[in-house]
């Protein structure tokens, strides 16, 4: 890449989130930084930085995706770095999902991310140089409980990074598959609130557990937002970026995880959400 700033496009950037930490430690390396979500309230006072713009963008539309990508093009001249970090969390037994909310969560969290990457590739494959951040989770490879359509979406988008970074080497493009374990940050509280069990459900015994799922990765020992920006940053700016990165609290017992019986390891996070108090 050239000595000129590069220009990065962040997706899902309200504050308290991954995404904002993402856009000041950006911002703090030098980059031109276009920060975008939803609402721009959302955002807070993330576009105080000289270097930070914000925009509206709703991953799920094609028209609003093909704009900002324009918008970007035209006054930046460019887009080095695209990071794909929106999500929205998908709590609940997967097979009470309503079928709305299955497409509504694939939509925002894996077809949302391939959007953006397709609407950025033909200008980074003109450019002949250009990255591709997919913020993706530990649980994509390793399911837990009652946040299955969280992990369906996510375990999508990794197949999609790894399917991308071989097609992508004709026109030397990089994909960088991140993978987040506990990570502190609003996404639970996020979602507490909007969460309930219909009366329907069949379910309700296991209250407390999706409850105490829901907020799993918010516990002690929970890397702090701006910690992880910090390590992936410096990861993506470098000259060859690594193809998958894992970090964040409890990253180690997830590693371990991948090496064991799935058999073995389904049966304790079975175990270890299902437990009556």
């Amino acid at each position: 890449m050239s000595a000129e700033p590069r220009v990065v496009l962040v997706t899902g950037c309200s504050k308290g989130g991954i995404g904002y930490s993402l856009c000041e430690r950006f911002a703090a390396e030098g980059c031109r930084v276009y920060a975008t979500a939803r609402r721009l309230e959302a955002m807070g006072d993330l576009g105080a930085h000289p270097l930070i713009r914000l925009q509206t963008l709703d991953v799920t539309s094609d028209e609003d995706v093909c704009r900002i990508m324009e918008l970007i093009v035209q006054e930046a001249g460019k887009i080095d770095i695209v990071v794909n970090n929106a999500g929205v969390m998908g709590i609940g037994p997967l097979i009470e999902q309503p079928m709305a909310n299955v497409k509504a969560t694939f939509d925002a969290n894996t077809y949302g991310a391939l959007r953006v990457a397709q609407a950025a590739f033909p200008h980074m494959a003109t450019r002949r140089t250009g990255l591709l951040v997919n913020i993706g989770s530990v649980v994509a490879d390793t399911a837990v409980p009652w946040n299955g359509l969280y992990s369906a979406t996510k375990a999508a988008m990794h197949s999609m990074s790894d399917i991308l970074s071989m097609e992508f080497k004709p026109f030397n493009l990089r994909v960088m598959n991140v993978i987040p374990a506990a990570i502190r940050s609003n996404i639970a509280n996020n979602q507490a609130g909007r969460f309930s069990l219909p009366e329907t459900s069949r379910y309700h015994e296991f209250l407390p557990n999706i409850i105490q799922r829901m907020h799993s990765s918010q516990g002690p020992a929970a890397m702090p937002a701006d910690l992880f920006a910090k390590v992936v940053v410096r990861k993506a700016l470098q000259r060859n970026p690594p193809a998958s990165l894992m970090l964040g609290g409890n990253s180690t017992a997830f590693t371990i995880f991948r090496w064991l019986p799935k058999a073995w390891v389904l049966w304790f996070l079975w175990r270890l959400y299902s437990r009556r108090t």
